[in-house]
């Protein structure tokens, strides 16, 4: 393990060197996020592309899932990439990550949809996610790494939140260039085909990026290690077959990076997300909203990284933990009334009531897309409303009751299953879904948020301060990390723990929360999956979790 260091030098002017290394690191790793992100911020688009062949609200909960697909591999990415950068070198690791990275990215927009190829599209779609999620899976620890081992001492985490800040740079470059070909194309060319544009853009990209970090030499003190022969032999054994190092493997994972996780992804994606699939903001407005949330919050990542360095890691890191768990609720609360009040007042004085009985319930989310939610009164009830994402609360009834959904003052009766079936049954659903949009029309709940009501000023606070949470608890992560971990283990120790949190406990949030929504009705039932991890995180980090900041991480 790394050790102290006692004299800090109270000036240090970064050297030329150390510039380049920053920039092509962080230039490099911003171009692979932009690429990774544009699923996530085209993820409406695809779902309608790519899963014709199942309802809305599932197939844009399986875009969701396709999306979290790059995800779950990451941590084998971690693996396999790890070990390549502890036995080769940091640097043409993440050549070869971003060459993954770059043509996967390229590929999808040239993928035909379902309507040409059929089942073929999501399955070559999801295949090209996982090479992305593999290659991010390398990527980060690499620039991570390689950023730290040239870092001084006591400016560790101020050099590392420039990679920090690549993540957001890279959500911000793909919002920036769906926004400019969104508007420069127009709204109905953008949604025919125009969506494909940034994808292929990756192109250029690529060879920017790859261009930049072929101007790198391999990491110095990767280099002495790999000159004296103490590099390691077995990377991924040593780093998690051996009690010592597993143990700070798995406290990195729960008492840090899953709450760091589920913070930066409710931060940027959830809410994203709820603003245009719950809030029903449009599209365009959501991005531009988002945007300058992350302009102005994306200077404190090297804050926060900088402050680290100054006081310490560790208790940055849980106090976002701890504020994003005792804060989430009321601050989507507040979202909901400033972006669309008149949802907001139609929830409050017209609520929607579903009485059912719950065991002839489906649940409402089929992964197979097989369910078409018409087998009972209850699905034919609840199936509207979820797809049209409306906060319901249920209320239960003797089994055999035929379910009905109140809305103010009406209850409307949905058709009996067991009385209407094949094309009757198929009109009697269609009829009944438009009595109650009439009814959510006539309580005054929008189709859409209008833009002239919306509290945009209030908006972007709200979306701002969901920032500061990410920058609070992700600017001091990669030092922290790079701290915990020997130098001929780090790449690997310090990858697997960073994506199985971020990959898992992360990219799985939008999908997960939604679907969580979609089966209770409940609009802010999602955000009980980011607050119990990130108050788990707080507990756990405080008892285990060491304070790293002043390691010598070249001993």
């Amino acid at each position: 393990m790394a050790t102290t260091y006692d004299a800090m030098p109270k000036h240090h002017q970064a050297t030329h060197d150390e510039k380049l290394v920053i920039t092509a690191s962080s230039l490099g790793t911003v171009f692979e996020w932009y690429d990774f992100y544009l699923y996530g911020l085209l993820a409406t688009f695809i779902s309608k592309v790519f899963f014709a062949g199942v309802n809305e609200t599932t197939g844009f909960i399986l875009a969701l899932g396709a999306f979290a697909a790059g995800f779950a591999v990451r941590p084998f990415g971690a693996l396999v990439f790890g070990r390549i950068g502890d036995l080769v070198g940091r640097k043409y690791t993440f050549l070869v990550t971003m060459g993954l990275m770059g043509l996967s990215t390229f590929a999808v927009g040239l993928l035909p949809g379902y309507d040409t190829i059929g089942i073929a599209s999501p399955i070559i779609l999801v295949t090209l996610r996982i090479v992305q999620g593999l290659a991010l899976g390398g990527e980060y620890g690499g620039a991570a790494t390689y950023v730290a081992e040239h870092a001084p001492n006591n400016r560790r985490g101020l050099y590392t939140s420039f990679i920090q800040i690549t993540a957001t740079f890279g959500l911000f470059a793909a919002l920036l260039v769906v926004l400019g070909v969104r508007t420069g194309m127009g709204e109905d060319t953008f949604s025919g085909w125009g969506w494909r544009v940034p994808f292929l853009l990756s192109a250029v990209l690529l060879g920017v990026s790859m261009w930049i970090r072929m101007q790198l030499n391999e990491s110095p003190v990767y280099q002495k290690m790999k000159d004296e022969g103490t590099t390691s032999k077995s990377p991924i054994k040593d780093s998690f077959g051996k009690w010592g190092n597993l143990k700070f493997v798995l406290i990195a994972l729960f008492g840090a990076v899953a709450g760091q996780a589920v913070v930066w992804y409710t931060g940027q994606f959830y809410a994203m997300f709820y603003l245009e699939k719950i809030l029903k903001v449009d599209g365009a407005t959501s991005n531009y909203l988002i945007a300058i949330a992350l302009a102005l919050g994306t200077p404190f990542f090297v804050f926060f990284g900088w402050l680290s360095d100054k006081i310490g890691r560790k208790y940055l890191i849980l106090g976002g933990c701890a504020l994003a768990s005792l804060t989430y609720f009321p601050a989507f609360h507040t979202l909901s009334n400033a972006a669309n009040p008149a949802l907001a007042a139609a929830t409050a004085n017209a609520p929607v009531v579903v009485t059912a009985n719950d065991a002839e319930c489906s649940f409402q989310f089929d992964p197979i897309g097989k369910n078409k939610f018409d087998a009972s009164s209850c699905d034919i009830a609840k199936a509207f409303l979820a797809k049209s994402g409306i906060n319901y609360t249920n209320r239960a009834a003797a089994p055999g009751t035929i379910a009905s959904v109140a809305i103010g003052g009406q209850t409307l009766t949905a058709p009996n299953p067991a009385q209407v079936t094949g094309a009757d049954r198929a009109a009697a659903i269609a009829a009944y879904q438009e009595s109650i949009k009439g009814a959510l029309a006539d309580a005054g709940y929008p189709a859409t948020a209008d833009p002239d009501r919306m509290d945009k000023v209030t908006v972007v606070a709200i979306l701002f301060y969901l920032v500061i949470l990410v920058t609070m608890v992700y600017g001091p992560i990669a030092a922290m990390l790079v701290e915990l971990f020997p130098t001929n283990i780090r790449y690997t120790s310090m990858s697997l723990p960073y994506h199985l949190g971020n990959g898992w406990f992360g990219g799985f949030l939008p999908t997960t929360a939604f679907a969580m929504v979609a089966a209770t009705g409940d609009i802010y039932y999602g955000l009980w999956y980011p607050v119990v991890v990130a108050a788990a995180t707080v507990v756990i980090g405080l008892l285990f979790l060491p304070e790293t900041f002043r390691r010598n991480i070249d001993a």
